[in-house]
């Protein structure tokens, strides 16, 4: 069962950022995820819209130039981070799941994801993910080669169907729906099932017995130390 080690360790350490990272490949993760969101060209590695959760700023994150955003504690004294330094510090150890999280992030990730294969990163290491499908249609125009990860709020009636058209690698269910049908479905359409997010060991014991591929967790040690 693969690791992927939720914003970083989020369990341990403030989530998305560096520490978060760093922890999460300490404690023996397949795969980081983060998320981004684009301001002024750039993409921060931010989950929220607003700031009052994981930082001493406040409003949204849009309202504000990116120079106040880089200035602002995002827990334990950390900052928010650039896709180009989170990349930069897995540098292709562990597999990148990038979670795109608002508008304008398709051409930009599209870029630095072409940057990170001339660098020498395998095709295999390197995921991106929405709930937003539509731009994961628009990613796959641009970059063939791409492995796609189609997030899921509930379980479609039509099951994994619905993602055939985006020719994705993976989809991400909820874990507090999945059932073993929709396993059984997406594997047969040969999707990769890696639900999101399972930080207590009855939960990982039943996602086992459904045939998961893979978990998202806080705690990566949870799934790292039952292999």
């Amino acid at each position: 069962m693969l690791c992927f080690g939720h914003r970083g360790a989020a369990g341990h350490a403030p989530e998305n950022t560096l520490l978060s990272i760093r922890t999460a490949l300490t404690l023996g993760v397949d795969w980081v995820e983060i998320d981004v969101q684009q301001v002024e060209g750039e993409l921060l590695v931010f989950h929220d819209e607003r700031l009052e959760r994981t930082t001493n700023g406040s409003g949204r994150l849009a309202e504000h130039d990116l120079a106040v955003l880089r200035r602002l504690d995002a827990g334990q004294g950390e900052r928010i981070p650039l896709l180009a330094e989170v990349s930069g510090l897995i540098d292709g150890r562990v597999g990148l799941n990038i979670e795109l999280k608002g508008p304008g992030t398709v051409a930009p990730t599209a870029r630095h994801l072409e940057e990170l294969r001339q660098q020498g990163w395998p095709a295999e290491l390197l995921l991106v993910s929405s709930f937003n499908h539509r731009w994961l249609a628009e990613l796959r125009a641009c970059l063939a080669w791409l492995r796609l990860g189609a997030l899921l709020v509930g379980l479609p009636l039509d099951d994994a169907a619905c993602v055939e058209p985006l020719g994705a690698w993976s989809v991400h269910p909820c874990r507090e729906f999945l059932d073993a049908r929709f396993v059984d479905d997406a594997h047969q359409r040969g999707l990769q099932v890696i639900p999101f997010t399972v930080n207590d060991e009855d939960e990982l014991r039943r996602m086992r017995q459904l045939g998961v591929d893979g978990v998202f967790s806080d705690y990566p040690e949870l799934v790292s130390a039952g292999r």
